[in-house]
């Protein structure tokens, strides 16, 4: 009987290891690749091996993902997603949610959005999606309007109003954080803030207010119904990572589930 028992364990042992799968989940710097540090901790028990590769700009991480060099990536939101499927044809699929970060205003020289000079230097993403996203919280805070119809990717172009006779400098979202010094404000996605050093909690002069712009994971179409992709997306979602995104970013950044 014992015999018999060692004999199954070895088999359920090999059994396992031969399931185990090893992928690798594109990140940007910051938020993303900190979760998801954690997420592949949580996935290991389960024999999915997540090697988190880091990428320093936004247009990247999607071609290596469309190219194979990715089994998936973690870093965008829904617009920007559908943005960059339309204009570069990629063929990816959304599999999970994962968690909104709102995107913020920045100033070395203001202390309030109020105190914008006339012809102030605002600089912004230069993608269409964080580029738009930009934009409508600038509509929010009452300093442009935008044409209507616009939707979520609106641009400089389409300013309407601009009592501040603002001037837009458009640069790589990656960049903003060091703008600060030439610009009177930058709007900054929340990973690039937290990765050069701002907390959005207490640097931000204002913050995006009910944010449609939820972050996802994406895999190539034809990928989704793999068992690893249904264990990325329960390690992500776990009790775990909700915990520690809580506890270590108090509220700046916001789970999905």
């Amino acid at each position: 009987m014992l015999r018999f028992t060692t004999v199954a364990s070895i088999l359920a042992l090999t059994a396992t290891a031969a399931l185990a799968e090893d992928i690798k989940v594109g990140v940007s710097p910051g938020e993303h690749g900190e979760i998801m540090e954690e997420v592949a901790k949580v996935a290991a028990p389960m024999g999915l091996n997540i090697q988190v590769i880091e990428f320093s700009d936004y247009v990247v991480p999607n071609q290596a993902l469309a190219d194979g060099d990715l089994q998936a990536n973690s870093f965008q939101h829904r617009p920007y997603l559908e943005n960059q499927m339309k204009d570069r044809g990629f063929d990816l699929v959304e599999v999970g949610t994962t968690i909104t970060t709102p995107m913020g205003v920045y100033s070395d020289k203001l202390e309030d959005i109020a105190e914008l000079p006339e012809g102030g230097r605002v600089a912004i993403p230069n993608d269409p999606t964080n580029g738009g996203r930009a934009l409508l919280l600038l509509q929010q805070l009452g300093v442009v309007t935008l044409a209507e119809g616009t939707g979520l990717v609106p641009s400089p172009l389409d300013v309407t109003e601009n009592p501040k006779n603002l001037r837009f400098m458009e640069l790589d979202a990656a960049q903003l954080p060091r703008a600060l010094a030439d610009a009177d404000i930058a709007i900054i996605n929340t990973n690039y803030a937290l990765a050069s050093g701002l907390d959005p909690r207490t640097d931000a002069i204002a913050m995006e207010q009910d944010s449609p712009y939820v972050n996802i994971i994406v895999v190539r179409n034809g990928d989704q119904d793999q068992p690893w992709v249904k264990q990325l997306v329960e390690a992500y979602q776990s009790p775990e990572i909700k915990a520690f995104i809580e506890e270590k970013y108090e509220g700046a950044v916001l789970t999905s589930w």
